[in-house]
């Protein structure tokens, strides 16, 4: 154990010198990523382009020394867009719009902020993962189908104002009004990221798959003369940095009371989530084993997006495609980060004329790719083997995300989640009360669960859980429990490799009368009446 804690990186400018390559080589990676895809997600959000890169480059130069989470990258997200795109248009679309979000997205970094002083980062166990990741397959698909317009090159006025519904029967309108040469740069470029991973030749197969689809798609551009023969809207236009960089904010949207208080909800909550769940996503695929402080790390969020917001910039988050490429390509510190961020800002000061080559189409097909990624099949299937009730709760919260917003939706999968509780015998009374208990005998630990184990209470177990010394013998009972969710089976799962990494052990007993919902290791499990 003394020899884990000693490989440890130095953290602060020893850490910068200690590991000056590995983590300027990853963030040089890193930055070849975000580039486009800053780009493109600003874009869809509807701000304009530059201020995808404003976002990444804060979220590199400032969060990193604030952050509690080493190997995670700050910066826009296509999970956001949906709620931005919604913000603007709700505040009155175009430059006002824009403005007018700006001021809930400041408000939601204060919230943000706020989480973390509070320590609320442990919240995110509240949430049913069936209807997390019915949200995030409802984001894909509203991404798919707000891009296959962009992809197609057709006219933005087309599929301006249309209900992701609206957007999908247009579908035949926009196939017939489709631009034929830059359609076909969208369709390659499209191939290049789907099928990038599959190429056989090793080297190829490193160089990171956005930065192939600039490569073929910026010359293929200049050779068919976009800025002589196609409209305006088939390029991207950023500006000049300094120029728009300015306070944008505006906050007399807060006039506007509902609508306020809902994206500020929104940004603040749904940007939450996705940053806790990447920072516990990454701390699981860390090599070094390093652990993220998840208070501190919202504090850093929060801090960003209101220097973003108040800058005109994207909310961020720690952002799980990015942060996987950084963890793949070997950093070590939170200066990986800071190098991503550092990169992006010199392109865009001693370069800015290549990114307005950049046909959108190309930005397009990158974020149709991150879509299909949200929304795959496999997500279903794998949601059906959970069990069938989680499928209920994850395609109910896909329907009401499209049908009405993210917050809907949300809520109604946390809903129906809680009414097939009560329906399986969970007693009202331990909804939101643990019924557990913590006995001890030298370093042999019990806690004993009574009633119900599930996604609404489990925040009392887990801190019963964390409250237990390091390095002790740990066994839950489950005996005395009518019913145990998947949510619950799927947190302690995590807890134990996180407490047997301290050098404890940890084991589950009580459930052999209990029958599962499926065949799968962390399904639902329901006492059978003896």
């Amino acid at each position: 154990m003394s020899h884990q804690i000693n490989s440890q990186p130095k953290d602060g400018l020893a850490g910068l010198k200690e590991n000056f390559s590995s983590d300027a080589i990853s963030g040089f990676i890193v930055f070849l990523l975000a580039l486009p895809l800053s780009l493109g997600i600003a874009k869809a959000s509807e701000f304009p382009p530059l201020m995808g890169l404003v976002t990444a480059i804060i979220g590199g130069l400032v969060v990193s020394f604030f952050a509690g989470s080493k190997l995670t990258i700050k910066g826009p997200a296509a999970g956001l867009i949906v709620i931005v795109v919604g913000a603007v248009s709700e505040f009155g679309g175009g430059e006002t719009g824009w403005h007018l979000a700006l001021g809930a997205m400041v408000a939601a970094g204060l919230i943000q902020i706020l989480f973390g002083v509070f320590k609320l980062g442990r919240l995110v166990d509240f949430f049913p993962l069936s209807a997390v990741h019915g949200m995030l397959a409802a984001i894909g698909m509203i991404i798919i189908l707000k891009q296959i317009p962009v992809l197609l090159d057709v006219d933005p006025a087309l599929a301006k104002g249309k209900s992701p519904f609206g957007l999908f029967m247009a579908i035949p309108a926009f196939l017939q009004n489709l631009d034929p040469k830059a359609s076909l740069i969208g369709v390659i470029s499209l191939w290049i990221m789907m099928g990038w991973s599959d190429i056989k030749v090793e080297f190829l197969k490193k160089i990171p798959a956005p930065l192939v689809v600039l490569l073929v798609a910026i010359p293929a551009e200049l050779l068919l003369k976009f800025d002589s023969t196609e409209p305006k809207y088939a390029l991207v236009h950023i500006g000049n940095l300094v120029d728009n960089l300015k306070v944008n904010v505006d906050f007399s949207g807060i006039y506007q009371t509902g609508t306020f208080i809902k994206y500020v909800i929104m940004f603040a909550l749904v940007g939450t989530l996705e940053s806790l769940l990447t920072v516990k996503a990454i701390d699981m695929i860390d090599p070094l084993k390093q652990k993220s402080n998840a208070n501190k790390d919202l504090i850093a969020i929060g801090i960003g997006n209101t220097i973003a917001a108040i800058l005109g910039g994207l909310p961020m988050i720690s952002e799980v495609a990015r942060s996987s490429a950084n963890v793949a390509n070997g950093a070590k510190t939170r200066w990986a980060n800071f190098f991503h961020g550092f990169f992006l800002l010199s392109f865009l000061l001693l370069a800015a004329s290549l990114i307005e080559l950049i046909p959108n189409t190309a930005l397009a097909a990158m974020l149709i790719t991150v879509g299909i990624k949200l929304a795959h099949p496999k997500e279903f299937f794998h949601i059906f083997k959970i069990g069938k009730e989680q499928l209920a709760v994850f395609l109910i919260t896909i329907f009401f995300t499209l049908y009405e917003d993210l917050l809907v939706g949300i809520g109604a999968g946390i809903l129906l989640k809680i009414l097939i509780h009560l329906y399986h015998g969970a007693p009202l009374r331990s909804l939101f009360t643990a019924q557990a208990s913590v006995s001890f005998n030298g370093k042999d630990y019990i806690l004993t669960v009574e009633k119900a184990a599930i996604f609404t209470n489990f925040l009392g177990i887990k801190s019963r859980l964390e409250a237990i010394p390091l390095k002790m013998n740990v066994t839950i009972d489950f005996s005395k429990t009518t019913l145990v969710d998947h949510n619950v089976m799927e947190s302690i799962h995590q807890f134990k490799q996180e407490y047997r990494a301290s050098g404890g052990t940890i084991k589950m007993i009580g459930l052999e009368n209990h029958e599962t919902f499926s065949d799968h290791t962390m399904a639902t499990r329901k006492r059978v009446q003896v």
